[in-house]
């Protein structure tokens, strides 16, 4: 349990162990998951999905509940208060592994705390997998300057792929957009398509 703004939040903390590089050994990631009203949780399979894929790059994970769920402590607020969890969870991973640099990944409503957490946070990496730039309000939120990935299925219908991809082009600097056809939102049978892109931008970047 990391302390939060409104309580106790529920969280996973994993080292991969032996790194798989040496940059990579000097990061840690905070995870954001789905939609705390509509099932979302940090078991969520794309969640530990992108954990797995920052394992196997050698990058330490923090997943968490948001307040409300599980057992974390408060009541939905929206992304409001969501985004002031993630910055907890990484302040905890700050003392956790001191001197390492801040990767963020989130999933869907994950993906909007995500990028909030990124507008003020000393980030080394974002990744955001299928944001719903329809369902919030994105335009105030701007792209970081450090590696980041989009990721999007081209047969979601949860948030609409084309929408992404505008959002995307008019961003600057503009990040990587992979989109994965004929993926839907949660990436069903896809998963090991999505595990491998997110290691490969991980080792590229």
């Amino acid at each position: 349990m990391i302390g939060g703004p409104s309580g106790s939040l529920e969280a996973i903390a994993e080292d991969p162990g032996r790194p798989a590089d040496a940059s990579a050994s000097r990061c840690y990631a905070v995870i954001c998951h789905p939609h705390p009203l509509f099932g979302g949780t940090m078991d969520n399979k794309v969640v530990t999905t992108l954990a797995r894929a920052m394992h196997e790059s050698g990058i330490a994970t923090l997943r968490f509940n948001f307040r409300g769920v599980g057992s974390s402590e408060g009541t939905f607020d929206a992304g409001i208060g969501e985004t002031e969890d993630a910055r907890a969870v990484a302040a905890w991973g700050a003392m956790r592994w001191p001197g390492r640099g801040l990767v963020i990944g989130g999933f869907s409503f994950g993906a909007y705390v995500a990028l909030w957490l990124a507008q003020d946070a000393q980030v080394v990496r974002l990744v955001t997998i299928a944001p719903p730039v329809l369902r919030f309000d994105f335009s105030a939120l701007k792209a970081p300057g450090c590696p980041w990935l989009v990721v999007q299925g081209d047969a979601d219908d949860v948030v609409e792929p084309r929408s992404v991809s505008e959002w995307v082009s008019g961003l600057e600097p503009q990040p990587r957009l992979l989109v994965m056809p004929g993926a839907g939102h949660f990436f069903h049978g896809r998963l090991l398509e999505l595990r491998a892109a997110v290691i490969d931008a991980v080792r590229e970047d």
